[in-house]
């Protein structure tokens, strides 16, 4: 059809003005003109029908780097820069976020634990690194608080809660759902904010009953938990409740909520700092990596013992 605009028109205006008021390649009209589309069109198009279905899947949360990787992934194999001019040219962007204004701190709590994390966000192993943090969710009927608990090793979320308070009852059934999916081992470390939820002293002695070491973040800084405020950047951009324009119901933004957490970000979001895959997906070559690393050190160990007593014995015949 635009095509056909452009040969309608083009006794009235140049043929490269109207390509680039319709974003289409003046080479492609003029091989349109000559009876077929080009080569490079044909590709164009069987790469956009692919774009399209991976931005439609994850719902126009993709933008052009996880879709690249995405389709990389399958096997596809589109430049990465293809995509993105594609992307471009339809009007197919990953949705913006909204600016948030923090409010002003409030006062020092009494007792604040130190800053153990110093902004290392990496981990060795599951369960090393946990941080906690509280954000703020706009719907029709006032505000929801959402808790979450992420694994700094996986980015993985391992425990979240909603409430229409922000009390520590909140963070405190975030935490408890952490501990019972992941099981602790020792060592672990749990950092958060100042805030008046996690000083709280029933929030402590949580941490203590399960020998967990607690760290803070300095006040009024919000780098020092940059992960779990990237998460929530992330979500309220994927989620487009900007684009529900806060007419959701609380219980409609629970399921939102629900099925972002659950059945996206956990087990389907191409993480960057992951190596392009899912967090569930990460921790899963984890534990397969460590299962081979414990054969082969079985193996090994049963060889050692056997040349042992192999030796033992030709020592006693002697």
């Amino acid at each position: 059809m635009r095509y056909l605009f452009i040969r309608a028109e083009k006794a009235h205006y140049p043929v490269t003005l109207l390509c680039q008021v319709l974003q289409v390649a003046r080479s492609g009209f003029y091989a349109w003109c000559q009876g077929g589309a080009s080569v490079r069109s044909l590709q164009n198009q069987w790469a956009l029908v692919h774009i399209r279905a991976c931005y439609q899947q994850s719902k126009g949360r993709y933008g052009s780097p996880r879709i690249y990787q995405a389709l990389r992934t399958q096997g596809l194999g589109i430049g990465r820069h293809r995509v993105a001019r594609l992307m471009r040219r339809h009007g197919l962007q990953s949705q913006c976020r909204r600016r948030y204004r923090r409010p002003p701190c409030s006062a020092a709590p009494a007792q604040i634990a130190t800053n153990q994390l110093n902004r290392d966000f990496q981990a060795a192993r599951p369960n090393q690194k946990w941080v906690g943090d509280i954000t703020y969710l706009r719907t029709r009927e006032g505000w929801l608080y959402l808790a979450v608990v992420l694994d700094l090793f996986s980015r993985r979320v391992v425990g979240w809660a909603l409430a229409s308070q922000m009390t520590v009852a909140l963070p405190l059934r975030a935490l408890d759902r952490a501990l019972q999916q992941r099981g602790i081992t020792l060592a672990l470390l749990h950092h958060s904010d100042q805030g008046s939820q996690y000083t709280a002293e029933a929030y402590q002695q949580r941490l203590a009953a399960w020998q967990i070491q607690g760290s803070m973040s300095r006040r009024g800084n919000c780098w020092d938990n940059a992960v779990a405020e990237s998460f929530f950047a992330t979500l309220k951009t994927e989620l487009a409740l900007a684009h529900y324009g806060g007419l959701l119901s609380q219980e409609e933004l629970r399921s939102e909520v629900f099925a972002y957490v659950e059945g996206f970000y956990n087990t389907h979001r191409l993480h960057s700092t992951l190596g392009y895959v899912s967090p569930v997906e990460f921790e899963r070559r984890w534990w397969a990596q460590q299962s081979t690393i414990t054969c082969i050190n079985g193996s090994e160990r049963g060889d050692t013992e056997r040349r042992i007593e192999e030796r033992s014995s030709v020592v006693g015949q002697r």
